[in-house]
C-alpha cells in the first residue's frame, strides 16, 4: 500500500467480477484468457465473465491500483506476445481481504436470520 491509496473500505463492496479477478490473480500472474478460465473453473461454471466485462474490470482495477501489468513473461515457446499479464498489488490484496471479511460477515448475518443453513 502507498500513502496515496484510498482506504480499502472506500472500494467496498467490490463488483463481483473484480473480486473474482483478484482471486484468480492471488496465486499467480495471469493473462486475460487464463483469468476467464480460472474464474469458470473456480466457480464450476457458475460465473463466466465475458471479454468486455473482463477488460473493463481490468482497466478500472489498473486505475485503482488493485493490479498491475507485468513485464515478466513465460518462455517464448509457451507464450503469445499479444498477451498481457497481470499481478495483484499489495493494495489489491488488502482490498480483497477486506471484501472477504465483509462477505463473511454478511453470510454470518444471513445464517442468523435463517436465510443460510450450514451444510450437513
Amino acid at each position: 500500500m502507498t500513502a496515496s491509496d484510498p482506504p480499502p473500505s472506500a472500494l467496498l463492496p467490490l463488483p463481483a467480477a473484480t473480486f473474482h479477478i483478484l482471486m484468480a490473480l492471488a496465486e499467480e500472474d495471469r493473462h486475460g484468457y487464463a483469468i476467464l478460465q480460472d474464474v469458470a473453473a473456480r466457480t464450476r461454471g457458475e460465473v463466466r465473465l465475458g471479454p468486455g466485462t473482463l477488460y473493463r474490470s481490468i482497466q478500472r482495477m489498473l486505475e485503482q491500483g488493485l493490479i498491475v501489468e507485468v513485464r515478466e513473461r513465460p518462455a517464448p515457446e509457451e507464450d503469445d506476445e499479444r498477451r498481457r499479464y497481470y499481478r495483484i498489488t499489495p493494495f489489491g490484496g488488502v482490498v480483497a481481504r477486506a471484501e472477504g471479511r465483509r462477505l463473511a460477515e454478511l453470510v454470518k448475518l444471513a445464517r442468523a436470520s435463517g436465510f443460510v443453513t450450514r451444510p450437513a
